[in-house]
């Protein structure tokens, strides 16, 4: 599969279909991660928010590790800072990443989620609220079921969301409870995912 590394300005629509993309990924989820990132182009029209799980009290050198894969910035979220677009913003370990009404991140050490902090879901549901039916979701490999109510909320918003399917999942724990919802738009190969991102912020549908 050709995936375009850079979109020429010249023939962008004048409105995009989508407005973000949030990644959520746990076990195995690092070269999932990798897979997507470095096949989206270095002028994507939207930004990128992920949630990586890291077991508690460790360094995340997950900025260093995207950024070296991709064409797109990628950096840790921080506090207050606006949301922009062809930006990748990881959220930092042991803090819950959101977005607020004035689409900027906002950063929280609140309870755990589904055991975790950062959570899924809760990224989720604030995207839901703040960007409705532009919000993209993505599932990829994970143990557990993080994920699984953020993805109701971006479904009821008219988001769209997709889930890693179980051939290409290490651990398909995530993706299954996502799909387990009813609220799972399409189930992808990992290598079909970029792909999906760009036809959707572009065209509204997957070919």
């Amino acid at each position: 599969m050709k995936i375009i590394k850079e979109i020429n300005q010249e023939n962008q629509p004048q409105a995009l279909f989508f407005e973000i993309v949030v990644i959520a990924a746990s076990s195995d989820g690092t070269n999932a991660i990798i897979n997507i990132l470095k096949n989206l182009p270095k002028d994507l029209p939207v930004p990128i928010l992920i949630v990586k799980h890291l077991a508690s009290g460790y360094k995340s050198y997950f900025p260093v590790i995207f950024g070296f894969q991709s064409l797109l910035t990628v950096k840790e979220a921080e506090m207050g800072e606006k949301i922009k677009n062809a930006i990748v913003y990881i959220a930092p370990p042991n803090y819950h990443l959101l977005v607020n009404a004035e689409r900027e991140i906002s950063l929280t050490q609140t309870e755990k989620e589904n055991f975790v902090r950062p959570s899924a879901d809760v990224l989720l549901k604030s995207v839901a609220e703040n960007y409705q039916e532009k919000s993209i979701a993505i599932i990829l490999t994970g143990a557990d079921t993080d994920g699984a109510e953020g993805v109701k909320a971006i479904k009821k918003m008219g988001g769209i969301v997709i889930a890693q399917d179980e051939a290409t999942s290490g651990v398909f724990g995530m993706p299954r409870a996502a799909i387990a919802t009813g609220c799972v738009d399409f189930i992808l190969p990992i290598d079909k995912i970029a792909e999906a991102i760009v036809n959707l912020v572009y065209k509204g549908a997957i070919e």
